[in-house]
């Protein structure tokens, strides 16, 4: 039986899963993104720094990560270096969007899901629609330290606030122009920085007396998914204490289990040098979570280079080469009568293989011993994707007060230089979703190619030429389809959290 869901609400873009059924599971998936943009066309012969111009307009809730990309791809071909206050400004700005996703993710996307009413019945049924019906949630019981209302009527004023920090640090959000290949543009002033600890403040007092029911450390500090559960069993509040209820439940660390290896590019570069000149990796590493691909098989970590990294369009609606290419010399020639293909999605390969990128990967390439723990038997979950989001908001947000604390107002934000007229770098930044890279190449002054992979890129890849299916594709097979398991599948497309309009570009 052939199944084809979707469009997927709450879901950033267009996206369509066919399904292939057998006995009420998923035997294939095949993952198509349906509608072409064609960003890579439009920067073709442009001047190098109308990047930063176009690109954030790639997406509206990603926007900084594009940004970061272009400034770090601009800054690689200029051999520029940034200053201690650049890089702090650019990681505040680039966690401040990262981890309004991650909450946005939970609250809006993923939770409500457990409202449905294919799950009533269920011992916590109740207490989730309550909170996290969309649109029309409930007023809950009090929790310690919490508000009255349904979660999205407090977590948005929340997020809302947490989002000024992209007015100090870029002017505007999203789409910001503050983001340079020399560091920022926008200088912070000792006003400022006050503010910006007062926001980090408040934003904290609500994670942790809404979402977390603990503080961020003592979440940050577990150790392993015994750690994780025996946490979750002393709790008495916290949206996220409800989610570990529901996820025990329903088993989810058994969801949407899928590949072995784990990707990061580097996220929160202490130099604020995310970029790579000529195509290689730069010499030493000064990352907040460290670059990587981590394999669960071995539990061994091996380097990150973007020279390993080639895409595949045999599945893809685009003309090009055959064989599989580096995005330096990649093409984006649309094909819409293609045979055999049935996305707009390239098949981004490193090193040949499929990996998975996102939170989790950060998290399991970084060494933290829950996020390693929970991929246990060699896969990713749903449980793991979500849990690590949240982890990463634990552990960022500390990061985000040291930055903070950490600018010096009246020193330097920026540096400045010349493009030359043949040049080419690449641009590298973990996303909220996972690894970035744009990849640019300049001739006689102008933009004479321009490569985006983009984190949904790699997830949601079509099978490559060698017929291997991409991460989201593997993570579906085996997921109930009928009666009472059919929201599994929404499960699992959501635990990746994707972003369409990225994934074409």
């Amino acid at each position: 039986m052939r199944l084809t869901v979707g469009p997927f609400n709450r879901v950033e873009g267009d996206l369509e899963v066919s399904l292939e059924l057998a006995e009420g599971r998923v035997a294939e998936a095949w993952v198509a993104s349906p509608l072409y943009r064609g960003f890579e066309q439009i920067l073709r012969g442009k001047d190098p720094f109308d990047a930063l111009v176009f690109v954030p307009r790639i997406c509206g809730i990603c926007s900084v990560s594009q940004s970061a990309a272009a400034a770090a791809a601009l800054r690689a071909a200029m051999g520029l270096a940034v200053p201690p206050n650049g890089a702090r400004a650019a990681n505040l700005l680039l966690a401040c969007e990262n981890l309004a996703d991650h909450l946005t993710h939970f609250y809006l996307f993923f939770m409500p899901d457990f409202a449905r009413a294919a799950y009533a019945g269920r011992p916590w049924f109740e207490r989730a629609a309550a909170r996290f019906r969309a649109a029309v949630g409930a007023a809950p019981p009090r929790l310690p330290g919490g508000e009255r209302g349904a979660a999205a009527a407090q977590m948005l004023p929340a997020r809302a606030v947490f989002m000024r920090l992209a007015g100090l640090l870029g002017g505007k959000w999203p789409h910001t122009l503050s983001l340079q290949p020399g560091g920022s543009a926008r200088a912070v002033t000792a006003a400022e920085k006050l503010r910006i600890h007062a926001l980090l403040r408040e934003f904290r007092a609500w994670l942790e007396a809404s979402l977390f029911g603990d503080t961020l450390e003592a979440f940050a500090a577990l150790d392993g998914s015994a750690a994780l559960w025996a946490w979750a069993d002393e709790r008495r509040g916290g949206d996220l204490r409800l989610f570990l209820e529901i996820a025990r439940d329903l088993e989810l660390e058994r969801l949407g289990r899928a590949g072995g290896l784990f990707m990061s590019v580097g996220a929160y570069a202490a130099g604020c040098d995310g970029g790579a000149r000529g195509g290689r990796a730069p010499p030493g590493g000064g990352h907040l979570f460290a670059p990587g691909v981590w394999s669960a098989a071995d539990g061994a970590v091996r380097p990150f280079d973007p020279a390993d990294v080639t895409e595949d369009i045999s599945h893809a609606w685009l003309d090009g080469p055959s064989s599989p290419a580096p995005p330096f010399d990649g093409h984006t020639l649309p094909a819409a009568r293609k045979e055999g293909a049935y996305t707009w999605c390239k098949a981004p390969r490193w090193q040949g293989r499929v990996v998975e990128c996102g939170a989790l990967a950060r998290q399991a390439v970084a060494g933290h011993p829950l996020a390693r723990d929970l991929v246990a038997g060699g896969a990713g979950s749903v449980l793991a994707r979500v849990v690590a989001r949240l982890l990463e908001i634990a552990r960022v947000l500390p990061e985000m007060e040291r930055w903070a604390r950490a600018l010096v107002p009246g020193e330097p934000f920026c540096s400045h230089g010349a493009m030359p007229d043949e040049a080419r770098g690449v641009g590298l930044v973990e996303a909220a979703r996972g690894a970035l890279g744009h990849w640019l190449v300049v001739r006689d002054g102008r933009i004479a190619n321009y490569q985006v992979v983009a984190p949904t890129t790699w997830n949601f890849s079509p099978r490559d030429a060698a017929g291997t299916a991409g991460a989201l594709e593997q993570a579906l097979a085996g997921t109930p389809a009928a009666g009472a398991g059919a929201p599994a599948v929404q499960h699992v497309v959501r635990s990746f959290d994707p972003c369409m309009v990225c994934t074409v570009h």
